[in-house]
């Protein structure tokens, strides 16, 4: 969906996604620390308006804001400063509305004011970024809502022509020709995890494949940033050691990006 434009200066993305789950559960997966860091990324919120709340995505790399929407189970809004070098604030809502079948739809929208289109591209890698992680939350609250979770995500950045990065990550990764269905294992080195193929994506710009096994949910990716790409996995555990496991995978997998895709210039 492009960016939304209005004659003020605004713009928006907008996502809606279908989950399982009550009212309160899915609230408790959207808007609270535990709940984002079980399908999204490391996060901390003091639950109130005026709260403080932090993204955590790797070393280095994070996003701080302030919560200005607070109507649990339904409403939840926040402010991002410096999200982006420069960047104006982004403001995000999130709604929640219950559907019939114990389902709820979430809706989530990005928006910022500005008189360029400077930052379009962002914009728009929000809403690319969202769909794999909307597909670990459909799985987290399906199967592990119940158990703590804990995550990581570890990133690099490389030269290259986006399929031929992919290839190359899937190929080491056993994950080469993927369908959805199959079972599939992942090497020794960075981390044994075997698991069912849940969802595939092959767009021009974002690619990954999901797993799933009975105590977590892998997601491997990549992104086209203009002439770069940028190389993810997104580890997400669940149960009693779930930090344990956090703690033993995640310089796996950042030494293992590193020695596989070299820095972009």
């Amino acid at each position: 969906m492009p960016i939304k434009k209005d004659g003020t200066g605004k713009r928006w993305v907008e996502m809606e996604v279908l989950v399982p789950g009550t009212p309160e559960q899915v609230w408790q997966a959207m808007a609270t620390g535990p709940g984002n860091t079980a399908w999204f990324t490391r996060t901390t919120i003091e639950e109130r308006v005026g709260g403080k709340l932090s993204f955590n995505f790797g070393p280095e790399m994070g996003s701080a804001g302030e919560i200005n929407l607070w109507e649990p189970p339904h409403r939840f809004g926040y402010t991002e400063y410096e999200w982006s070098e420069k960047a104006p604030p982004v403001a995000t809502e999130i709604t929640i509305t219950s559907r019939s079948g114990d389902q709820c739809l979430v809706r989530m929208v990005h928006s910022l004011f500005a008189s360029s289109d400077d930052w379009d591209d962002q914009m728009e890698g929000f809403e690319g970024g969202w769909p794999g992680f909307f597909a670990v939350l459909r799985l987290y609250l399906s199967h592990f809502a119940s158990l703590k979770g804990a995550s990581f995500q570890a990133m690099r950045m490389t030269d290259g022509e986006h399929l031929a990065v992919w290839k190359r990550l899937t190929e080491r990764l056993g994950l080469a020709g993927a369908n959805v269905g199959e079972r599939r294992e992942l090497p020794a080195a960075p981390q044994a995890f075997a698991g069912t193929v849940e969802q595939t994506e092959q767009g021009r710009k974002q690619r990954h494949i999901l797993l799933r096994s009975d105590e977590g949910i892998a997601l491997i990716g990549s992104y086209q940033m203009g002439d770069k790409v940028n190389v993810s996995a997104s580890l997400f555990f669940y149960g009693d050691d779930a930090d344990k496991r956090v703690a033993e995978n995640e310089p796996r997998w950042q030494a293992w990006l590193k020695d596989t895709f070299a820095a972009a210039g």
